[in-house]
């Protein structure tokens, strides 16, 4: 069971990749997406067993190396952490894959996405699996492979190529942090496996590197490494190109795969990270402005997925705030329910995208939510989850991870809950713009598109019926659980609180005005929208007028694209050139070549002097034989 869940994604990439053209593109849809069913049933049980029934396990594979005293086996750990995100992945994953049976039926190379697919699901479970730092790392550079390959999946297009290039390269950045820290773990605790390194945290307290506490030094490491993965402020500008892959790999990538890889790690890494305060009050304020500024700018996009990518940036600004404050398992329960509702938002977004004739543009529909009901009732759904209206999964998520943000201590924490109540207003706000442009008013699409506008197959339905329920129900279920007063049974121990924190406690003892309020402001931002988008159209051009430049600050996403291209783009392109010109074709093309043309002019004259006539080979050998003699007699002499 523990072992099916992992490989059985895994199987079916191995199928549709080598034995896709072989069998039939619908064979290979259907296999990946029987073998993603089966691990999604061996993943439900393991959380069964581990969580619910308190029984934790680690099955050994296989010594993975044994070298010196760097010694680990490649083991899947099962510990309640690990069964959330399992569970989570592979029902969610398994969703996404029967959902693509219909929504790349017209592709061309259909064999070939799916075992990147489900490629990409093997890699995060082998991530949150993993038993030591090196596993996890494995894990961590698949999905970014597998990123790469689904993200320009369509690689006849050249913004696809960039995207995924600049998915790839941004999150590199983050990965040389992430290498350091394991290293600098490993020359802590002289062992990478998790065990060994929770045991040693108490002498490891003790310890210093280069004049500061070693384990401040490994989580700021660790943390810069998760900002690359997890889109944080700074590292983030990958994540709206992403956008350039398929629909539904935009849906894997930010609801259950890579995206909450770094919550992930940080969660698995609480035992260190505890123990490092100012780092935390960083992770805070990362995450905090992370959250307010992906809001911001997501309320003037007009590409339907990149509202929603703005919306998860942001998202996971509130998970990482929450590990800021000491509030881990509020973090993990946010990762669960966003999975939910935001797979169901991207998914029920390929299907308008589906049924518009591949228009993504909001601008150009309007007038659709009666041709396409089903869809237009799940994107409402998910949108009143995302907004945190009462009895959604992103009601008591979210909310939780603001009433601990206010029971924090510092300044720190009073930022993160200010700049979360902001982002919750703004949350609300952009998410109802999103839904009236694109199903209220007058169509403004061509006729030809309207006329076309249909309902997604039931291939396509199911998947939204499934991720809806979860959208609906998964917060109120597990509330208890996961941050309720049986958390401490539930973790288990897999998520660690050191003895001064009292987070999730004094979380539960806020005033009474604080839960209510994240509600308060989500109602003000959907009556806002509604105001300016349905009732009086006119409002959002003349504020736009009124202020050019804010508007122009938000629609280019605070610049930081230009600020990078500026700063690390145009000055490494113009060494490139330095290099190409001077160092390639004068240096290193212009000396051998220098000496090849050097070596063929003096082959050419010594060619002449091979004339074939005896009499100037005589002449020749009398004038060496002069010349020796004379040398000779003037040596004798001297």
């Amino acid at each position: 069971m523990f072992v099916g869940a992992v490989f059985l994604p895994l199987l079916g990439s191995i199928i549709a990749g080598l034995f896709g053209r072989l069998i039939g593109d619908r064979a290979a849809q259907w296999a990946t997406v029987i073998c993603m069913a089966l691990a999604a049933f061996c993943g439900l049980s393991s959380f069964a067993q581990v969580a619910w029934g308190h029984a934790p396990a680690t099955v050994e594979i296989v010594t993975w190396l044994d070298v010196g005293g760097l010694q680990f086996s490649w083991a899947l750990r099962y510990d309640t952490l690990s069964v959330v995100m399992v569970g989570m992945v592979t029902l969610a994953s398994t969703m996404i894959h029967l959902y693509s049976v219909g929504y790349m039926s017209h592709d061309a190379t259909i064999p070939r996405f799916f075992s990147y697919l489900s490629l990409f699901t093997f890699m995060m479970l082998m991530l949150v699996t993993a038993d030591n730092l090196v596993q996890l790392f494995f894990g961590w550079e698949g999905i970014g492979l597998a990123s790469y390959l689904l993200i320009g999946y369509w690689y006849e297009k050249e913004s696809a190529n960039r995207a995924a290039m600049k998915a790839f390269i941004v999150n590199r950045v983050g990965d040389l942090f992430f290498m350091l820290g394991m290293a600098l773990t490993f020359w802590t605790f002289g062992s990478v496996e998790f065990g060994t390194i929770f045991q040693g945290i108490e002498a490891a307290q003790q310890v210093t590197f280069a004049g500061y506490p070693v384990l401040e030094v490994i989580a700021l490491l660790l943390f810069l490494g998760a900002m690359g993965k997890s889109a944080q402020i700074g590292l983030h500008t990958w994540l709206p190109d992403a956008m350039e892959g398929p629909t539904p790999v935009s849906a894997l990538i930010h609801a259950a795969t890579l995206v909450t890889a770094g919550v992930f790690l940080m969660a698995r890494m609480s035992p260190v990270i505890e123990y490092a305060p100012n780092v935390l009050g960083f992770i805070t304020v990362i995450g905090a402005t992370t959250a307010l500024f992906a809001a911001s700018v997501g309320m003037v996009q007009n590409d339907i997925k990149r509202v929603i990518a703005y919306s998860t940036c942001s998202q996971l600004g509130y998970m990482f705030f929450a590990i800021g404050v000491g509030a881990y398992q509020a973090a993990v329960f946010h990762l669960f329910t966003h999975a939910f509702f935001k797979a169901l938002l991207f998914l029920s977004a390929g299907s308008v995208i589906h049924a518009m004739s591949d228009e993504q543009d909001i601008r150009k529909m309007g007038g659709i939510w009666k041709k396409i009901p089903i869809t237009y009732a799940m994107f409402w759904i998910g949108s009143l989850a995302l907004a945190g209206v009462p009895y959604f999964a992103g009601y008591y998520s979210k909310d939780f991870v603001l009433e601990a943000a206010f029971a924090g201590h510092g300044w720190t924490a009073k930022y993160a809950f200010i700049c979360g109540i902001l982002a919750a207003f703004l949350t609300a706000f952009y998410s109802w713009r999103l839904i009236i442009m694109t199903f209220h008013g007058k169509p403004r699409a061509d006729h030809h598109t309207m006329e076309h506008v249909h309902e997604s197959p039931a291939v396509m339905l199911i998947p939204l019926f499934v991720l809806a329920l979860g959208a609906l129900f998964t917060g109120a279920y597990f509330a208890e659980d996961f941050v309720g007063h049986h958390w401490q049974a539930f973790w288990n121990g897999s998520i660690v609180n050191a003895p001064h924190n009292h987070i999730m406690h004094d979380a539960h003892e806020v005033p009474g005005w604080v839960p209510v309020a994240p509600t308060i402001v989500g109602v003000l931002g959907i009556a806002l929208a509604y105001l300016c988008y349905m009732f009086v159209p006119s409002i959002p051009g003349k504020v736009a007028a009124a202020v050019p430049g804010l508007y122009r600050f938000l629609l280019n996403k605070w610049y930081f694209d230009e600020l990078y291209d500026r700063i690390f783009v145009q000055p490494a392109r113009r060494l490139a050139q330095v290099l190409w010109k001077t160092g390639d074709v004068k240096i290193i093309d212009g000396m051998p070549n220098g000496a090849a043309r050097l070596t063929v002019q003096a082959s050419g004259r010594m060619v002449r002097l091979q004339s074939g006539r005896v009499a100037n080979y005589a002449f020749a050998m009398i004038i060496g034989l002069v010349l020796f003699v004379s040398i000779f007699l003037f040596g004798v002499g001297r």
